[in-house]
């Protein structure tokens, strides 16, 4: 069986953090998470990365870890929640990964951001317009997954379960 990464997609808040673990771990698989990973490589968190940085500078670490992870071991990955949309970044993956969307309405999301760690892209103005204006940016690559999931339940395990049990019919992992 040929085993591909299987990369998480979808908006901040959706999920990927919290369900990636879990997929992996029923897997037996490595999680990687590209922000921990930027953050590691860059000695300071994300947040200010991009403060010091810049989105543009920020966008093309990721695509660079994104790049050395797609060469790497077959581990669940979890990229930023622009990742996806950014020119070039889903074809260059592809023939080594399978990609799901964790699905979740923009309400879910910002409700999840607000209750976790710092997202600087969501930082000032009206947070549900802003998080809804993500959705509608990023949308047409989202859909491009191989498989979508609807994350806006409160517990991780049946949007797990449905991935597991579609990787193991589909020989991905």
């Amino acid at each position: 069986m040929t085993r591909r990464h299987i990369v998480l997609v979808g908006l901040p808040g959706s999920g990927k953090s919290t369900v990636g673990p879990l997929v992996a771990a029923e897997l037996g698989m490595p999680f990687v998470d590209l922000d921990a990973v930027l953050a590691r490589r860059m000695g300071m968190p994300v947040e200010r990365i991009l403060a010091e940085l810049g989105e543009p500078r920020f966008r093309e670490l990721e695509r660079e870890a994104a790049a050395d992870q797609m060469a790497a071991e077959s581990a669940v990955v979890a990229p930023g929640g622009g990742w996806a949309a950014e020119p070039g970044n889903l074809e260059g993956a592809r023939a080594a990964s399978v990609f799901i969307w964790l699905k979740v309405t923009p309400a879910v999301a910002l409700g999840r951001v607000l209750e976790g760690a710092v997202r600087p892209l969501l930082a000032g103005g009206e947070g549900l317009a802003r998080i809804t204006g993500l959705l509608l940016e990023r949308e047409p690559f989202y859909r491009r997954a191989d498989l979508a999931v609807e994350n806006d339940r409160s517990d991780p395990a049946s949007a797990t379960a449905e991935i597991v049990a579609w990787v193991r019919r589909g020989g991905f992992a």
